[in-house]
């Protein structure tokens, strides 16, 4: 891990407002890299809008976002940054191989990227596939795919593994720490608890605000909770009681 980098992300009082909701009301965060990240926390606490500022993709009302030395959503970052949204962004009536093939030439990426990527995302033998052939789980594999084609050096991951069957969910996070060791630094949303333990660094998100930055033995060890269902429930009673 190269933790003596700078941090791949640097979020600092952000804020959105959609109406006259404030979805995030001046939140400030890190995201180091080479690391396996975990964005946590229930449906609606604002994963997803946290992450579109992070890509560049979301109207802010304040706040600066940092992304790998650059202002969130910068030119210079498209090649750099990887995302992959909740629903599988990617071509039914192509391919996987042909979906692969446009968004790496989207990215500039070496023809060979293509292949290695169907290879890591474990779709060969569905390569020449069309997507709306595919099942659900696979879909979501060629939307990764897309992501990790132009070998980003920040892949941001909005509850990839949503739907997912225990397996498969098993082998991604697999896939993701093999990432990190390459040097990738991920952001992974979920608002299942039981994969905290998978992610070498937590941020626990609820209604917009942060209510925790730590390791998951750090988590558990300062709320002397038994997994991280629990002490995210410790979390919001402190805050109640505070």
């Amino acid at each position: 891990m190269m933790n003596n980098e700078p941090p791949a992300v640097v979020v600092d009082g952000l804020r959105v407002v959609r109406g006259s909701r404030e979805v995030l009301p001046g939140i400030s965060l890190s995201v180091p890299r080479g690391q396996v990240v975990g964005l946590l926390g229930p449906s609606g606490s604002g994963k997803t809008t946290l992450l579109r500022a992070i890509v560049g993709v979301q109207l802010v009302a304040g706040g600066t976002v940092t992304v790998l030395g650059e202002p969130a959503g910068s030119p210079g970052l498209r090649s750099r940054v990887g995302y992959a949204t909740q629903e599988a962004s990617v071509y039914g009536d192509l391919s996987v191989r042909a979906n692969l093939t446009y968004f790496a030439a989207l990215a500039g990426a070496p023809r060979d990227a293509v292949e290695r990527t169907i290879e890591t995302v474990d779709l060969t033998t569905d390569a020449d596939t069309p997507v709306d052939r595919l099942s659900g789980g696979q879909r979501s594999r060629v939307s990764l795919g897309a992501a990790l084609v132009g070998s980003p050096e920040l892949l941001v991951l909005d509850e990839p593994t949503v739907g997912l069957d225990p397996l498969l969910r098993r082998d991604l996070w697999a896939l993701f720490h093999r990432l990190a060791s390459d040097g990738t630094t991920l952001l992974v949303s979920s608002h299942v608890m039981d994969e905290a333990t998978r992610c070498n660094r937590l941020l626990l998100l609820r209604e917009g605000c942060l209510l925790a930055d730590d390791t998951p033995d750090g988590l558990l060890a300062r709320t002397g909770a038994r997994d991280a269902e629990h002490a995210f429930l410790a979390l919001i009673e402190n805050e109640v009681s505070a």
